[in-house]
């Protein structure tokens, strides 16, 4: 089980707490004083001197971070089984780390993995088509399947059906909250979400008991973006919050993918607008994100191709995978086991892995472990 927070961490939630500080002051903040610890003894004349505050926030900020108590927000977040995340914590989600407004804290509740930053965002409407669902559900298992995580909002339509794609085929998912984790919003999709604690995890910026506002959704969406490697939309209204994801995306440099929809239909009206404007790459399949995922999503492309109607050809192997398969034996293996060397990054190692398997030559069981075939 993770630690309730690290020494650091309680560092970070005395400024999430703090009143006047959002992520973007906070990260002007650590460029000040270099740590959240060493920001805490600032005067209010030093935090005047800081861009963009000025002398009555400067005093409020600094009265409201030496009052600020942190042990009713952790004993809350104990009680609803959480755990907490700063930037500095190991299974912080790397992605975030290279947007400009990280999250000050993370609220988390399951299990995250180092393998999660190949992630892929799937996003959409709330009020969806039959259309959209299936293809919710449809990529999410696609994108599941070949070993990348699922990330969404748990919200109802796209989101709900992407999450039970991913999870109903054994994949991995994360839900990214716009409420505090203490209860599931919306309400109906509590089974889901206690089935994605077995195959991922919650996460939140927001303390734990926050209640349903539409002012932090959006908010929420920049960290759905900024986790993944790309955003794939599925359906979206003229108006939508999946194209602020999308937006964010962008700005981050992450691929934006759409699924194209039918031409009259309002719920396809945003994401036909992205493809035709040049803002997202249409996906129809899973190769056309793999493709744009570069050398990561190489790695996860099915490689098996048929030969003039003969099965399948046999496929070389790259050093790395070479590597990884003399590593594993005939007899099941866990990825904690081919981590111990130390010789491969755990998403290198994941990827491989599933390269390996899409060739016919390493198969997955479960409960992660993995088994060398015979080459045919």
């Amino acid at each position: 089980m993770n630690e309730l927070i690290s020494e650091a961490g309680r560092h970070h939630l005395r400024w999430a707490l703090t009143d006047g500080v959002g992520p973007i002051r906070f990260q002007k903040l650590l460029a000040r004083f270099g740590s959240a610890e060493e920001a805490l003894g600032a005067s209010a004349a030093q935090l005047e001197a800081i861009e963009g505050i000025g002398r009555q926030s400067a005093d409020t900020i600094a009265r409201a971070a030496a009052s600020v108590q942190i042990d009713a927000e952790l004993d809350a977040a104990a009680e609803n089984d959480l755990y907490v995340l700063c930037s500095t914590d190991e299974l912080y989600p790397p992605g975030l780390l290279k947007i400009p407004d990280p999250p000050i804290v993370l609220f988390v509740r399951g299990d995250l993995r180092p393998t999660d930053a190949i992630a892929v965002a799937v996003v959409g409407s709330r009020r969806c088509s039959i259309y959209g669902s299936e293809q919710a559900r449809r990529f999410g298992e696609l994108l599941s399947g070949a070993g990348l995580t699922v990330v969404s909002g748990l919200a109802r339509g796209v989101d709900a059906f992407a999450h039970h794609g991913a999870v109903d085929s054994g994949g991995r998912s994360i839900a990214v909250m716009g409420t505090g984790l203490a209860d599931i919003y919306p309400p109906e999709n509590r089974p889901l979400a206690d089935k994605l604690l077995e195959h991922g995890a919650w996460l939140s910026e927001l303390p734990t008991r926050t209640v349903v506002r539409a002012a932090n959704f959006p908010s929420r969406n920049r960290i759905i973006a900024g986790m993944t490697l790309g955003t794939l939309v599925v359906e979206a209204a003229a108006r939508s919050g999946a194209l602020i994801t999308a937006r964010l995306a962008s700005e981050y440099n992450r691929e934006v993918f759409a699924i194209p929809g039918r031409v009259q239909d309002a719920m396809s009206i945003g994401t036909n607008a992205l493809i035709r404007d040049g803002g997202a790459k249409l996906a129809t399949c899973l190769e056309d994100i793999l493709t744009e995922l570069g050398a990561v999503g190489k790695a996860f492309e099915p490689a098996a191709k048929k030969a003039d109607g003969q099965g399948i050809l046999p496929l070389p192997l790259d050093p790395i995978e070479e590597r990884i398969l003399a590593a594993l034996s005939r007899e099941p293996m866990t990825q904690e086991q081919l981590l111990s060397d130390g010789s491969t990054p755990a998403g290198q190692l994941l990827a491989t892995l599933t390269s390996l398997e899409l060739k016919g030559r390493v198969k997955r069981l479960p409960g992660n472990l993995y088994q060398r075939i015979a080459a045919s």
